[in-house]
């Protein structure tokens, strides 16, 4: 049962995030902050109108600006990471090829010296006779 209301609480969560975080729902907030604009003003009070700024129009439509600038950067470094990842990919199958490669001329060096070895032998056994 709590499997599934974290389950339910985490596919909330990320609905409400995904919304947040366009620049729509900044507009709406804007709008939204907008509508008590007019009577702030009316009141000429200096503290209300900073306080109307920094708490109504700043805090509501830079949560989303801001959220909204995250998604962006996180692309910037996905995409950086999927490149990365793409050219280890195929950094490591030039290596893992150079590698099969290296075994071959190992093999064909080793074949080449037993060769001279022989050779050596023969000409070590027909000049002692």
């Amino acid at each position: 049962m709590l499997q599934k209301i974290n389950g339910f609480n985490t596919r909330l969560a990320a609905k409400i995030t995904s919304g947040v975080a366009t620049m729509w729902c900044a507009y709406i907030f804007a709008a939204i902050a907008l509508v008590s604009l007019p009577t702030t003003l009316k009141t000429g009070n200096l503290i209300t109108i900073v306080g109307w700024v920094a708490q109504t129009f700043l805090q509501l439509v830079l949560l989303s600006i801001i959220m909204v600038g995250q998604n962006v950067a996180s692309a910037a470094v996905e995409k950086k990471i999927n490149e990365t990842h793409t050219a280890s990919l195929g950094e490591f199958e030039l290596a893992k090829e150079a590698r099969e490669l290296n075994r071959q001329e190992i093999q064909e060096l080793k074949k080449i010296a037993a060769d001279i070895h022989k050779v050596l032998k023969d000409i070590e056994s027909q000049t002692s006779k």
